[in-house]
């Protein structure tokens, strides 16, 4: 990499942390682009230069994340629950400030949606309704129930300030995953 990409991942990682610090403190509709300018240390243009607009840079760093985790569910697939687990909680704690916001803010419904629609998608081919413990029951509500179960418990234990260890949530919530598909 050159020292020109190297400065722009740099901006472009102070305008991302800038919106998330902002959505701590006020609503994401009352954060201005001069509000993430003065924050990150960059100029508006600046800004311009690499997003459209506000709505444009939270959509791209979910599509990040949601990207970065679809990859660790790929990577893990052919783990246990609570093997693949412990690589998602290692995620959510080295992105904290991310899941935090996106997490325990009113402005934040678009990232849960997408989360749990990542969970559901990522669980289905662990579906069993034709033999098993699930026979005879749907699909599709079992995928709904735990999909929610699980986004319901990274939500908890983000608003809790993570303060059961990333691991023992893993294990916990991957138990819990393994007994019942």
């Amino acid at each position: 990499m050159t020292k020109v990409d190297r400065r722009i991942l740099k901006s472009q990682d102070a305008i991302k942390k800038a919106l998330l610090e902002l959505m701590t403190e006020k609503t994401f509709e009352e954060v201005t682009i001069k509000d993430i300018s003065e924050k990150a240390n960059v100029n508006r243009g600046t800004i311009y230069l690499h997003y459209i607009d506000k709505y444009d840079l939270l959509d791209k760093i979910i599509e990040e994340h949601i990207f970065n985790l679809r990859e660790l569910c790929h990577s893990a697939s052919d783990m246990s629950f609570q093997e693949g687990n412990y690589v998602w909680f290692e995620y959510f704690a080295e992105n904290h400030l991310f899941f935090t916001t996106m997490l325990n803010t009113k402005s934040a419904a678009f990232f849960r949606s997408q989360f749990l629609d990542l969970v559901v998608q990522e669980y289905k081919v662990e579906v069993e309704v034709t033999e098993g413990k699930n026979q005879g029951l749907s699909e599709e509500i079992i995928l709904q129930f735990f999909g929610a179960a699980v986004v319901g418990a990274v939500e908890w234990w983000f608003r809790n300030g993570m303060s059961i260890p990333p691991r023992v949530m893993a294990e916990q919530t991957g138990l819990l995953l393994d007994r019942n598909f």
